[in-house]
């Protein structure tokens, strides 16, 4: 549509296709950085600069409307807007993965993309909760808040993000994966000021930033506007959990305005150890619009100091080949060997004494600040920088699944034979009250494990967009700069086989009749030791060129990346021993990546696209022989898909088919080493896989739509280094086949979701010696709202239930078991998805 009138502004009200109207519409002009929001009326007013504009309207889950206006003649505009519904977000425009911002629609990739109010009623414990709703995905969750085990696509992994960066505003929370296995949500927490999520998948991500491989999960956060808005979100949870979310955004003066937001919760769940979670984080920002709305600057900030329990598998009773949550010595059911009364012991090490923070969990207290610049010069020309500092004081704290030889529960008579303790004089007893145990109680011997992994980085990103007709060139420079320790500690303790053990005691007799002391109130004697001392970095330098070209029907995206790595290891080997294993290592490679779309109407739009990228071996996987390191080589990474979007009044769909392989990648598990410890093991692997995505959303009436998105993926090892039987095996951890189903109903005053994710039977080791059975984790979410006050001051009562059916479905095996691993016994390791858990919100809006 096109208007002609002078500079000045344009007003009017915005509405949904059955006329009501709508609230917090973004209105921008395309390539400037003015804009403002629709209020509780729908209504708005922006002012607009001379000359040819473009004004977008744009809100999640409708489709986005551009106005196109000749601004000469001296007359102020009123426009009324209507936007369809767009349940998809097909029409909404998005930042990741491109760098002028387009729709998704208009993407030559897979996108998807979940809004501020989706992200807020998702979240219940940990980010797996809202990335298993993406097609493609698979993602565990069952230990609890952080650590998420993330697989994208048949890419091979041992969880974390190692192939998919956790960014929030465009630059990852962490740049180099590798220097430890800590993940990279240890460092970041999600809270309501968040707007959206925009998760990329294919080799288009591996252009911007820090070069990801199968795709980016980029949180976007919610920016101050003209239009003040303030949240404060109550919520309760079963298990006694407690928790206070705050949001205050708007303007500060003209063209001055700041958002903040953040949490604080205490939570002693989802399972009962007596170890609380409890914590804070704080995000905030400030955006300052000058040169008449030409340049931006926002400056970002978050402070976090978080503590909360990990949970890893334990021995599950397998007695009728049913890996059911077992029962143990007082007749009730368990569900985590994590114990209050295993915690808080010392041992000597050659640095001194150490005490085991294993109380704590896993910790993080630190702080990030970022800051990000844009200009637009005359003459279409566009300047985006983006730098970040970050620096996190962290440790991974965690009881193991067993002792790493037994690994399952045993009596007390064989416990003490096959520790060569005669039965005639030992005596157990709980360290509690001193009471005998009974001879028919069980015995778990564990290990905890306490990784010291502070973090600290510096990140820069600078490029310049450049429009000439058809085309959008930029060229840019991605720099980083990550330094991370790796201190490990491990000892032995003794409980009974119980919910949240029982500490025990154990003494005995010797040969010359001296009381000796095997484990002293759950401290298993002289198992306490320090087991690694690792300094890791890595310096990254990057530079890239990127065509995004828009025809009529057409859309192109070409792009080249160049990357250097170089890695800096210093391990001490034996420790106390002052013998260090120093290397300096580095690689280079090129990606390139090739993208095409074609508009068949105004409906359906149909892509495809192809990359040959890289990814550089983790650090940690770097092994020294006769002092020197082994070589440090990229590994290739091939991708390409075709698909389909779909979009129109009532239904929204996409449809992809994907091909990926990866070669000679240097996989790093950590097992268990036969003597009670741990190492890592590293084995080159090649893998392909090829899949189909599809997701599809149906308006039968308005408020009320349903949904749902399945994947099908047939996934191989083409090589496996020292174990040739595995060519042709299923990739551990990954489904063949993934879904959700669901239906949502909105009238703005009563909502309601019900969801179910389908995840299929999956193998626990890359031998294919252990399958898991499917699973499903059913949701509910509901809520009433009221008004209060004057405009848009509300209130909205909620509930949440997660895993509604309580299904206990087992998400992995004992990843320090392997490929050793087998389903027989009475006792299986594996970690069951976590219980049914109801939570209450009340949530005020003003």
């Amino acid at each position: 549509m096109g208007l002609s009138f002078s500079q000045g502004t344009i007003s009017g009200v915005i509405t949904d296709d059955e006329g009501a109207p709508l609230i917090g519409v973004t209105v921008t002009v395309k390539n400037e950085t003015l804009g403002t929001v629709s209020d509780i009326d729908g209504r708005y007013s922006l002012q607009l600069p001379a000359g040819n504009q473009k004004v977008l309207y744009s809100y999640i889950g409708y489709r986005t409307y551009e106005l196109s206006i000749d601004v000469a003649n001296g007359t102020n505009y009123t426009q009324d807007i209507s936007l369809s519904s767009d349940k998809l977000a097909l029409d909404e425009i998005v930042v990741t993965g491109t760098f002028t911002g387009r729709s998704q629609k208009e993407s030559p990739m897979s996108l998807t993309v979940l809004n501020g109010a989706q992200l807020q009623r998702l979240a219940s414990n940990s980010q797996a909760d809202i990335l298993r709703t993406v097609p493609g995905i698979t993602a565990e969750g069952g230990g609890g808040e952080v650590a998420t085990n993330l697989f994208v696509r048949g890419f091979p992994s041992g969880g974390q993000y190692a192939f998919t960066p956790l960014s929030i505003d465009g630059i990852p929370i962490l740049s180099t994966f590798g220097l430890n296995s800590s993940a990279h949500d240890v460092y970041f927490r999600n809270d309501i000021g968040l707007r959206s999520l925009e998760f990329v998948r294919g080799g288009s991500a591996t252009l911007q930033g820090a070069g990801s491989v199968a795709g980016i999960v980029n949180y976007q956060s919610i920016q101050g506007s003209d239009d003040p808005i303030n949240k404060v979100q109550l919520e309760w949870a079963q298990g006694g959990r407690l928790k206070t979310d705050f949001l205050s955004a708007g303007p500060l003066s003209k063209g001055f305005y700041y958002a903040f937001s953040g949490f604080y919760r205490y939570d002693e769940g989802p399972l009962e150890t007596g170890l609380p979670t409890r914590g804070y984080q704080l995000r905030g920002n400030i955006k300052k619009l000058f040169n008449d709305g030409k340049s931006k600057f926002v400056l970002c900030m978050q402070k976090i100091d978080d503590k909360v329990q990990f949970y890893l598998p334990y021995p599950l009773d397998n007695s009728n080949d049913q890996r059911e949550r077992p029962i143990g010595n007082d007749g009730e059911e368990i569900f985590t060997m994590l114990s209050s009364q295993l915690t808080d012991f010392s041992f000597n090490t050659p640095f001194g004494q150490f005490k085991s923070p294993i109380g704590d969990g896993v910790t993080t207290n630190g702080q990030f600040i970022m800051a990000e610049l844009n200009h637009q010069f005359g003459n279409n020309w566009k300047l985006t920088a983006k730098t970040k500092a970050a620096s996190y004081d962290h440790w991974f704290n965690l009881f193991l699944d067993g002792d790493g030889t037994h690994n399952t529960p045993e009596t007390q008579e064989s416990y003490l034979e096959d520790r060569g303790i005669s039965d005639e004089n030992a005596v157990f007893t709980y360290a509690d009250n001193g009471a005998t145990l009974s001879n028919t109680d069980l015995l778990f011997e564990n290990r905890i494990l306490d990784r010291e992994r502070d973090m600290e980085e510096v990140v820069g990103e600078v490029n310049l967009t450049k429009t000439v007709n058809i085309h959008n060139l930029t060229v840019g420079t991605f720099m980083s700069s990550t330094r991370s320790l790796d201190n490990n500690w491990i000892h032995n303790v003794l409980g009974d086989f119980s919910n949240s053990p029982r500490a025990i005691s154990l003494s005995y007799l010797d040969t010359m009749g001296n009381s000796v002391l095997y484990s002293t109130d759950g401290y298993v004697e002289g198992s306490g030791r320090q087991t690694a001392n690792k300094t890791l970095q890595s310096n990254k330098v990057a530079g890239y060129i990127a065509d995004e070209i828009k025809l009529d029907r057409f859309n192109f995206d070409v792009g080249l990346r160049w990357e250097r790595a170089v890695g800096i290891v210093s391990l001490e080997d034996g420790i106390g021993s002052n013998n260090f294993n120093k290397a300096r290592v580095q690689a280079s490679d090129i990606a390139l990546v090739l993208g095409g779309l074609y508009k068949l109407n105004n409906n359906l739009n149909i892509y495809a696209n192809g990359s040959r990228g890289y990814f550089f071996p983790q650090l940690r996987s770097l092994k020294f022989a006769d002092g020197a390191a082994q070589s440090y080589e990229t590994e290739t990474v091939l991708q390409g898909e075709i698909g389909a979007k779909y979009g129109s009044r009532r239904l929204a769909g996409t449809a992809a088919v994907f091909y990926n392989a990866l070669r000679d990648r240097r996989n790093v598990d950590i097992v268990n080493d036969g003597q009670g410890g741990i190492t890592e093991s590293i084995q080159l692997q090649s893998t392909r896989t090829i899949g189909i995505e599809t997701s599809v959303n149906y308006t039968i009436f308005q408020g009320f739509n349903a949904y749902g998105n399945l994947t099908l993926q047939n996934h191989r090892f083409t090589q496996v280094e020292g174990n040739p039987e595995q060519v042709g095996n299923s990739i551990a951890r990954i489904p063949n086949i993934m879904g959700m189903i669901g239906a949502n109903y909105d009238n703005g005053v009563i909502d309601a979701n019900f969801s179910s994710n389908f995840l299929g039977s999956k193998f626990a080791n890359n031998s294919n010696s252990v399958e898991l059975d499917g699973f499903n984790i059913v949701r509910l979410d509901a809520g009433y709202t009221l008004a209060l006050g004057q405009n848009d001051e509300s209130l909205r009562l909620g509930i949440s239930v997660f895993n509604l059916l309580n299904a206990d479905g087992v998400t992995e095996g004992s990843p320090r078991q392997g490929n050793s691993q087998v389903s027989g016994g009475n006792f299986f390791v594996g970690r069951p998805i976590l219980p049914r858990r109801i939570f209450l919100r009340a949530s005020f809006e003003f």
